[in-house]
């Protein structure tokens, strides 16, 4: 959810009306989640003035552990510079953090496309925000799930019941640190995450929803 809605924000600075806009002073502490939207709290930092120059040579996007040449356009601009360094940024300071961890196993490669993908900078902010879209709609449709053996039908499902407390194991990852907390998309997926843990000898599906519905 935040490195979407980051996306998300990055391709509207990419695209302003103000022309492509760069945020110099990129660090996590300069945005917030507001209604599950990411925001930038500090614009002092932020520029609408692209490198000049006069050939490819003087295109060189530097970071402390890689550098990317870029072309250097007929007006004598870096091309797509502002882009490229928050994509980078993001990618650093966001991607490398967050993607690699708690999506379904069946998400995984899409992510380390992503990752791999803005690492090397082969994508732009366009390409970047369809795959998120992408790995998005594969999540909330389901159908990541697809040409799995069906273990459902292996449990009983009892209505109105809860475990005592004390009797749930602890998982990773999990959104509570007292128990094996877990979001899926169905009793079906519950189904297999239980199948494939050896501690577990029951599951309870419980009303409360993601940020994905």
């Amino acid at each position: 959810q935040i490195c979407l809605s980051l996306v998300k924000l990055l391709f509207y600075l990419a695209h302003s009306p103000l022309g492509s806009i760069v945020l110099l002073d990129f660090q996590p502490r300069q945005f917030v989640m507001v209604d599950g939207n990411l925001k930038v709290t500090d614009m002092d930092d932020a520029s609408t003035e692209e490198l000049s120059c006069k050939e490819d040579n003087d295109c060189t996007l530097d970071f402390p552990t890689k550098s990317f040449p870029l072309k250097c356009s007929a007006v004598g601009k870096c091309e797509g510079i502002n882009e490229k360094k928050n994509l980078f940024n993001a990618y650093r300071y966001f991607f490398t953090y967050l993607l690699p961890h708690s999506a379904p196993s069946a998400l995984r490669p899409f992510l380390s496309d992503i990752l791999n993908a803005t690492g090397d900078l082969r994508y732009g902010i366009n390409e970047t925000l369809k795959a998120f879209e992408k790995v998005l709609h594969l999540y909330k449709s389901g159908l990541y799930l697809q040409k799995r053996p069906l273990l459902l039908k292996d449990y009983i499902s009892l209505k109105g019941l809860r475990m005592v407390e004390g009797e749930d194991y602890k998982c990773w990852p999990s959104y509570s640190h007292l128990g094996c907390l877990l979001s899926v998309h169905s009793a079906e997926e519950a189904a297999a995450i239980c199948n494939s843990q050896s501690q577990c000898q029951s599951f309870i599906i419980t009303q409360q929803r993601t940020w994905t519905g």
